[in-house]
């Protein structure tokens, strides 16, 4: 990958995984209604399931994407569709109402198995791994299989530092960020541009011999 290749996929994960999502809200909801703790063994379950997929993906697409042009150029395609509706979405959606569950504290296994349970039968997830990871794999690319494998893992770790760093911040965060939801509307309104000038992007990006 070149050096503008990782940090558009750095920029684009980043979007991606703040913008307010099933897993992004368990994990707040968690950290807010049951503490710190609660928050980081949701997160841990989440990002372990991501783990997961990316072996899936890596191992089942990599084999095709080496060898099948037409299966690339398509990839390329759904990302670049997926990229806008997500954009479109995002830039048209309300700030997120967190429902808060103050009930007794849970174990902690309980909780990474709810986190890695939620990300792991949501289809939506295997689908935007399959339609994202290989945007970032380059036509000529040797070693597809390894590649995902590691776009995959990386974005796992930024999931979880990011929510998990989000989640640790909710409890004190979450009366300021109830009363001044405006300031959700515009980042929703930032990243959805964003989002839909990454698709665009993507669109016009002529594949490489």
């Amino acid at each position: 990958m070149s050096d503008s290749q990782i940090i558009l996929f750095l920029i684009t994960s980043i979007l991606l995984i703040i913008t307010p999502g099933q897993d992004f809200m368990l994990v707040i909801s968690r950290s807010i209604a049951m503490g710190r703790k609660a928050g980081m063994a949701t997160i841990s379950g989440v990002s372990s399931s991501l783990v997961l997929h990316s072996f899936l993906v890596a191992f089942g697409l990599g084999a095709l994407l080496q060898t099948s042009e037409f299966l690339f150029s398509t990839m390329k395609i759904i990302g670049a569709l997926y990229l806008l509706y997500l954009g479109v979405k995002t830039f048209t959606a309300k700030p997120p109402q967190i429902d808060i569950d103050e009930s007794s504290k849970v174990p902690v296994q309980r909780l990474f198995l709810e986190g890695l349970i939620s990300n792991l039968c949501n289809p939506k997830v295997i689908v935007f791994y399959i339609a994202f990871l290989p945007q970032f794999v380059a036509a000529d690319n040797q070693h597809p299989t390894e590649t995902l494998l590691m776009l995959g893992i990386v974005f796992a770790v930024i999931t979880f530092f990011l929510i998990g760093g989000i989640g640790l911040l909710a409890g004190t965060a979450s009366s300021w960020l109830r009363q001044n939801q405006s300031v959700q509307s515009l980042l929703n309104r930032i990243s959805g541009i964003i989002l839909i000038g990454f698709a665009i992007r993507l669109f016009a990006t002529e594949r490489t011999a």
